[in-house]
């Protein structure tokens, strides 16, 4: 599926980006049907009622898995995401991923993938685009919880667009770096939004990531 629908993305280059971005939804939508169907992986949903899909903003959310990296593009509005520079070079993946608006980094230099966050997400924001953004930087484990970077608060901050704070468990079900997956129901939680108006980056940034910690914990219970 990644090979006929990577292709067809790559193709579609000479239509406009919504033609695109709905080919790149149509195949998370399939990819996420069949793992229900072959593996048993489902989703439940908490406040989606925090969606404003005719209002742009910034998820920050905890990274466990490739499942949210798939989920995200059928649950939220149109979206562009913060990820690695190397990953366009994935063949049919990577390279689909190129023709949607992507936020690519050199992680190696950390000052011109802060500038390039700030620059290309700000200019995303005001085209209606939501950015997506893990703060942790690599998917973690289902029990740890990595440092939250501060890239995507002082985006929030220097835009004046409201934080989406998002919380989930993928990683039990559909473990980081395995090709097995496991049946069973992932919980999502969306926070409210979190506004940045007149705030610093730190306060923005501690508060999503305190949202997300004790939404985690409920998630566990």
């Amino acid at each position: 599926m990644t090979f006929v629908f990577g292709s067809l993305v790559v193709l579609c280059i000479i239509f406009p980006f919504k033609v695109r971005y709905r080919m790149g939804k149509g195949w998370a939508k399939a990819v996420l049907k069949l793992a229900e169907i072959c593996c048993g992986v489902r989703h439940e949903v908490e406040g989606l009622e925090h969606i404003n899909a005719d209002s742009a903003a910034i998820v920050l959310s905890n990274h466990q898995s490739a499942w949210e990296t798939l989920a995200f593009r059928c649950l939220l509005p149109p979206q562009t995401s913060l990820f690695k520079q190397s990953l366009l070079w994935i063949p049919f993946w990577g390279w689909a991923m190129a023709t949607l608006k992507p936020i690519a980094i050199d992680r190696n230099n950390k000052h011109a993938a802060l500038r390039k966050l700030i620059s290309h997400g700000t200019e995303a924001l005001k085209q209606g685009l939501w950015v997506v953004v893990f703060p942790e930087g690599t998917r973690m484990p289902v029990s740890e919880m990595g440092n939250f970077s501060a890239g995507g608060a002082m985006l929030a901050q220097k835009s004046g667009y409201p934080v989406i704070p998002i919380a989930h468990n993928a990683g039990k079900f559909w473990p980081r770096y395995s090709f097995l997956k496991y049946p069973g129901t992932i919980k999502v939680k969306i926070g409210s939004p979190i506004e940045s108006k007149s705030r610093k980056t730190a306060d923005i940034n501690k508060e999503a990531e305190d949202w997300i910690i004790q939404a985690m914990r409920e998630i566990g219970q």
